[in-house]
């Protein structure tokens, strides 16, 4: 299982690391932790160092109840670090997390490499499309709603058959436009529950009916930190934990904040499966 990231085949049948490089200011964890070029490098520098394949870079926080960013801040705070970065770093791979098919289209112009979107192109009707046009693999991720709503909405008839469905329609409407390089997020702390993000990592297996690669971002979820009674700071441990699941299910990319731990976590897997 591979994609192509700028005419380079990433080989995903060996799990992958996709380091959080978040520029927001309101994010969960690390919000506003990296506000100069300095700490960005240092901090990109540090997880290529560690391992990671990928860098996902976002503006906009996703997190519930998220401040509403506009494209133009989101384009004003990404594009001058997707340049900052390859000038730096200029092989590394940049994941752009973003909804809008602008910031997408600025952003790979840039030298960005694949595109990460939260709402699998529904929360704009130009994202398939461009995508398709920009011959970038995509992220798509299972949301209802928008950050500012999608806790609201977590009723489900069946939870994992729901987001089965949601994944099929959301492939087949990106295979009819082209895209080639397709990568399936099932989108842990969005539009579910605390009870429905174990549920969904109990059967996270279900999902290799879809037969493409799957990303999975728990990384100090409140899933976690809830759960353990502490705080987001205080939940690597239990990130580590249920990586490990995922990655006992198939997960082809982990998405997280501490690349070093989660490279050991695939290691120490892959040596159990040897």
């Amino acid at each position: 299982m591979t994609i192509n990231c700028k005419g380079t085949l990433i080989n995903l049948s060996s799990p992958k690391v996709m380091g959080i490089l978040n520029l927001t200011p309101d994010s969960f964890y690390d919000g506003g932790q990296h506000k100069d070029e300095k700490s960005i490098l240092n901090h990109t520098e540090k997880m290529l160092t560690e391992g990671a394949t990928f860098i996902d870079i976002g503006a906009y926080s996703s997190r519930p109840n998220a401040d509403h960013v506009s494209e133009a801040e989101e384009l004003k705070r990404i594009l001058p670090i997707v340049e900052l970065v390859l000038k730096s770093f200029p092989e590394t791979l940049i994941s752009i997390d973003t909804f809008r098919s602008e910031v997408a289209k600025q952003s790979i112009e840039a030298g960005a490499a694949l595109i990460n979107d939260i709402s699998a192109g529904k929360l704009d009707d130009n994202m398939l499309k461009t995508v398709a046009d920009l011959h970038v693999p995509y992220i798509m991720m299972h949301m209802r709603g928008t950050p500012q709503t999608m806790q609201q909405q977590t009723n489900y008839n069946n939870l994992v058959k729901d987001i089965i469905f949601y994944f099929s329609e959301r492939l087949m409407a990106a295979k009819e436009l082209g895209i080639i390089d397709l990568i399936i997020d099932p989108g842990f702390g969005f539009a579910k529950t605390l009870e429905q993000n174990f549920q969904l990592l109990n059967t996270l297996e279900l999902l290799n009916i879809l037969e493409k690669p799957l990303l999975v971002g728990v990384s100090r979820k409140s899933m976690i930190y809830k759960t353990l009674n502490n705080t987001a700071k205080e939940a690597l441990n239990g990130t580590s934990v249920l990586n490990t699941i995922a990655l006992q299910k198939n997960a082809s990319i982990l998405r997280v904040h501490d690349v070093k731990e989660a490279m050991e976590t695939i290691k120490l897997i892959e040596s159990l499966n040897a």
